[in-house]
């Protein structure tokens, strides 16, 4: 510690600070969720779907895992509430016309594979972009914004519109049509916003609990039920079968034993007497073993 001719050691020699917590590459997890499955990490290829949490996945890949669960081995934290396909929504994407096949083979290189129809926003993450839950056409969320931006219910006069906004009237719902396939959809509930920042998958979350216990409960046990009626008419099927039948079975293969019988008594009352020591009557003492024992008499 000094005076030994060598350096004098100070506080940041002594003291060890707690080193900071690596943080992840922003880039690289938007690149990530953007151009990749969010379940088997692999380039998004069409077809392509997302359930209500907005993340993307690769519908066979979704398929593989609902049909095997071990599949994958983190499936049940990235996509274990999806319960089935009725769970997620097909995406009608537009393609990129500057991205071309070359950089296709990486996602992340070059220009976005979609873009929006509206603006012609690339889907890169920089811009938010949603989808619609009624007939799954992807837009950039500012780009929908800026074409629904409808005059209020009581304005509009006539056409289809008036239609809708009557019908949004009565119900409290904000009905509009999709700019794209024309297909009507509600603008709080269909439209759903992909990879949400997590303050808003947290709502996201909410909103699909809220909707799934307003579901009719499903009534189990029906087909249980049903199979035990079945199991149960079976057997008395059979019984039923059996008793026209046996009394002939029963007959014939008494008649059958009896035969056997004979020829077998028929047979024995011919054998002499050496052939017929090599025979042990059941009821005999003798502790003769199977290597003891004749060849013949072994299995006569």
């Amino acid at each position: 510690m000094g005076n030994d001719g060598g350096s004098i050691p100070d506080r940041r020699d002594l003291v060890r600070n707690k080193p900071k917590a690596e943080q992840a590459d922003r880039a690289n997890q938007m690149r990530a969720a953007w151009f990749f499955c969010a379940l088997s990490k692999k380039p998004l290829q069409e077809p392509i779907v997302s359930c209500a949490l907005g993340k993307l996945y690769n519908k066979d890949a979704l398929l593989e895992y609902l049909l095997d669960k071990t599949a994958y081995g983190d499936g049940a934290d990235i996509c274990g509430h999806i319960r089935s396909l009725k769970d997620v929504k097909t995406l009608k994407f537009t393609h990129n016309p500057s991205r071309t096949t070359a950089s296709s083979s990486d996602p992340g290189n070059g220009p976005a594979p979609f873009v929006c129809p509206l603006n012609l926003k690339e889907m890169n993450g920089v811009q938010p972009f949603v989808y619609l839950q009624t007939c799954g056409c992807v837009f950039s969320q500012g780009g929908l914004k800026a074409v629904s931006r409808s005059p209020p219910p009581r304005e509009a006069s006539f056409g289809e519109d008036s239609k809708i906004k009557e019908e949004a009237d009565d119900t409290g719902k904000q009905f509009d049509v999709c700019p794209q396939c024309a297909t009507k959809y509600d603008r709080l509930q269909d439209v759903v916003l992909l990879n949400p920042p997590p303050e808003e998958a947290e709502k996201m979350w909410v909103a699909m609990e809220l909707r799934r216990s307003l579901e009719p409960a499903k009534v189990k046990g029906k087909g249980k039920k049903r199979k035990a009626a079945a199991a149960e008419e079976e057997p008395q099927a059979k019984k039923s079968a059996t008793s026209v039948v046996n009394p002939n079975i029963s007959a014939s293969s008494r008649a059958v034993a009896n035969s056997l019988a004979e020829e077998e008594a028929k047979r024995k009352a011919s054998m002499s007497d050496a052939v017929k020591s090599l025979y042990t009557p059941k009821n005999s003492d003798r502790k003769d073993t199977f290597m003891t024992r004749g060849t013949f008499n072994r299995y006569a």
